[in-house]
């Protein structure tokens, strides 16, 4: 086992080595063919001979440069810085998880990655020689790069599956049905294989003997904790590859923090992870990143606005109450996506796919995001903060708290335009999922866990699953039983 992790692992650095490569070796053609010679270069002056005086005139315009001049050291660090910059990004957008990710979200990493590469690379280039440096020569690179990564990504990953092919997994569930995690683990075949379940009930001592079959690994499922400790510690012993379904205990205990006031490790639980300092920090932030947006989406949203009100006449804005820190009330605005009597009925319901009720612009603001684009006033006035718990109706709130009182854990920080849920999950998540992934928010809390949230966000925009609607026979994301 430990000779195949090893073996995955330098097999995924190799090829990930081999696409930043790839990718540095034409910006270094890029770099020695059009940007090193503008930054090098003094003055450069068309000249031609004059017929009647026989001296050379000036006839082209005078090409002011920097005089910069790289040594061998020069031109080796700014590959390098610009090599590095690839490293970096890439592992806060995921677009070196060969074989970990789908290839497609592999390359729609790559694009986020080499757009902020060469942003700042070309800002860079401007602040050198204190004037414009023309961008064509980098867009035209970043064409060529995106090509690159394109079949990088599907190359790359079509070598990963033949060489690993997808591992071979026992399910171990408990009382609860295992149709859900099966069917999560089966959009994944590429990766994983279940060839067996067995349910606790059949007695720990079968499951026991089954973990030492011809498996790759163990999954654990809902399984009671009186048994699943002593089957984590089993599988732990005898170097068998677990995947755990976290509790939501488990969550909260992740994100403790350790004392060592005593001889024995005690774990720490705040009754409020954010400090006040993180608090206003963020608050102030909110404050002046909503603005700047306001200001730059202002034409977008006159647009959209407009649209709306032409299609069928209804209002803009569709405002509803939502709740937010302590579950205190406040009106989301959003972009009307939907007809005027979309709830005409009174029944608070998620849109579901294919939903009759949204209009057809609805489904391009939906998917695109404008449609929230009026909550910047929301997060301006502090109802919401950028990144946190979307916010939830209070009646489907109520809905999930009948069988879930833990759902009302999630209204321990601000409301958010983002967050945790909405970057590693989807729109139909179910609430129990969407309520684990939003306390590994509130327990892990820190402003780079914003900022990486906030980099990831754009990502979603061109994920069709991350808009996937809830089933047509559902009110809530609550799966019918």
């Amino acid at each position: 086992m430990k000779r195949s992790e090893s073996s995955r692992r330098i097999t995924v650095l190799l090829l990930g080595f081999v696409g930043l490569a790839m990718q540095t070796a034409v910006y270094a053609w890029l770099w020695f063919s059009v940007y090193y010679p503008i930054l090098h270069d003094w003055r450069r002056k068309t000249l031609q001979l004059d017929q009647e005086t026989g001296e050379y005139v000036l006839v082209g315009d005078w090409y002011m440069g920097r005089g910069l001049t790289y040594t061998i050291w020069g031109h080796i660090f700014t590959l390098l810085l610009y090599f590095v910059l690839l490293i970096v990004i890439s592992n806060a957008y995921g677009g070196l998880k060969i074989g970990y990710l789908k290839p497609l979200d592999v390359f729609l990493s790559q694009i986020f990655i080499l757009f902020l590469v060469n942003f700042f690379t070309y800002a860079q280039f401007l602040i050198i020689r204190i004037q414009y440096v023309d961008v064509l020569p980098m867009l035209g690179m970043f064409l060529i790069q995106l090509l690159i990564s394109f079949a990088w990504a599907y190359i790359t990953n079509a070598l990963y599956m033949r060489i690993f092919p997808p591992r071979r997994l026992l399910l171990v569930n408990g009382e609860y049905a295992a149709d859900d995690i099966i069917s999560k683990f089966d959009t994944r075949k590429d990766k994983y294989t279940i060839v067996k379940k067995i349910n606790i009930s059949e007695g720990i001592d079968k499951v026991y003997e089954e973990c030492l079959g011809d498996y790759d690994g163990v999954i654990i499922w809902d399984v009671p904790s009186q048994y699943r400790n002593g089957l984590v510690k089993y599988c732990y012993g005898r170097n068998i590859r677990i995947y755990v379904m976290p509790k939501i205990t488990d969550v909260l205990l992740k994100g403790s923090s350790q004392l060592h006031v005593f001889d024995t490790p005690v774990l720490l639980l705040r009754e409020y992870s954010i400090k006040i300092e993180q608090r206003f920090i963020k608050r102030f932030l909110d404050i002046l990143i909503s603005l700047l947006l306001i200001i730059i989406t202002s034409p977008l949203m006159l647009i959209a606005a407009i649209v709306t009100k032409l299609y069928d006449g209804g209002p803009v804005l569709y405002k509803q109450v939502r709740c937010t820190k302590d579950r205190r009330e406040f009106k989301i605005m959003k972009f009307r996506s939907m007809s005027v009597d979309a709830e005409k009925d009174g029944v608070a319901r998620l849109a579901s796919k294919n939903d009759s009720r949204i209009t057809p612009f609805g489904k391009f603001i939906r998917a695109c995001r404008i449609d929230e684009l009026p909550q910047l006033f929301n997060i301006l006035i502090g109802d919401m903060s950028f990144i946190g718990p979307r916010p939830e109706r209070p009646e489907i709130i109520d809905q999930y708290m009948e069988e879930m009182p833990e759902f009302a854990f999630r209204t321990k920080v601000k409301a958010g335009l983002t967050g945790y849920a909405q970057v590693y999950g989807k729109y139909n998540t179910t609430p129990y999922d969407k309520l684990k992934l939003d306390l590994t928010y509130i327990e892990n809390y820190s402003l780079w866990l914003d900022l990486k949230i906030a980099l990831l966000t754009p990502k979603i925009l061109i994920t069709p699953d991350a808009t996937e609607g809830i089933e047509d026979d559902q009110i809530t994301a609550k799966k019918n039983s």
